[in-house]
């Protein structure tokens, strides 16, 4: 196990599965009162519940800072990509 995440003969990923390579799944986040979905592959929602528990602070409340550091972008990509290029460069922040 490598960062919270089971070693499978094809690289890291979530306890019980085999492969990394998911479809996305859509979940429903809140977003300051508001509902949305997100669309993230399963590695990607593991890894940030695994950020928000080391935060302290529930899933909704990571995306919505998220979410608030996208908008303020020259050219804001989507809450999607936006997450996953925060999980990808948190450590280097």
């Amino acid at each position: 196990m490598c960062c919270g995440l089971a070693l499978g003969a094809k690289g890291p990923n979530p306890a019980g599965m085999t492969t990394p390579y998911h479809p996305p799944v859509k979940r429903s986040v809140e977003i300051a009162g508001h509902k949305t979905s997100i669309s993230l592959e399963p590695v990607f929602w593991e890894m940030l519940r695994q950020a928000a528990a080391g935060e302290g602070v529930p899933v909704n409340a990571l995306v919505a800072r998220i979410d608030a550091e996208r908008l303020e972008a020259d050219t804001p990509p989507g809450l999607a990509g936006a997450v996953r290029v925060w999980l990808a460069t948190r450590g280097s922040r």
